[in-house]
């Protein structure tokens, strides 16, 4: 065996298609296309979500329900990871960066805390917004809840 009679595994490579070369190659004419039509033409491109005049997947399910834009979506903490948080680092004042730096929320989130969990010491914790279970807990221990 040498480099001249190497070949390519059996199988491994197909013969190019060569579109619209005659009709000696089995693809000439029509260029395997069809006849007439849009999809005939140069410059067809089919739309997005076109199914060929079937009626559309989007159009065939219904919509339904109501999306309120005005929504404010929030991350939620709960107590349990406050308090896991606050004993790890040695903290006594929780605010967003802190949150974000342990990774449990991203700078652009708004932070709700939650109230499962429970929580043993005093801490002074600022957020976009407490439950009511959430902020009776922190006061009881004396601590502060800040809404920012």
């Amino acid at each position: 065996m040498d480099l001249s009679n190497l070949k390519p595994a059996k199988g491994s490579t197909k013969k190019v298609k060569r579109i619209g070369r005659g009709q000696g190659s089995g693809h000439g004419g029509t260029s395997t296309r069809g006849h007439k039509g849009a999809q005939s033409r140069s410059g067809y491109s089919k739309k997005l979500g076109y199914e060929g005049g079937q009626m559309s997947l989007v159009r065939r399910v219904p919509k339904f329900g109501f999306k309120n834009f005005n929504r404010v979506e929030y991350k939620g903490v709960n107590l349990d990871v406050l308090q896991l948080l606050a004993e790890k680092n040695e903290l006594r004042n929780i605010d967003l960066a802190t949150l974000v730096r342990s990774g449990y929320v991203s700078r652009k989130d708004k932070v709700k805390i939650l109230g499962r969990g429970e929580l043993k010491i005093k801490l002074e914790v600022s957020a976009n917004a407490f439950s009511v279970a959430a902020k009776k807990a922190i006061e009881d221990l004396g601590g502060i809840a800040n809404i920012i």
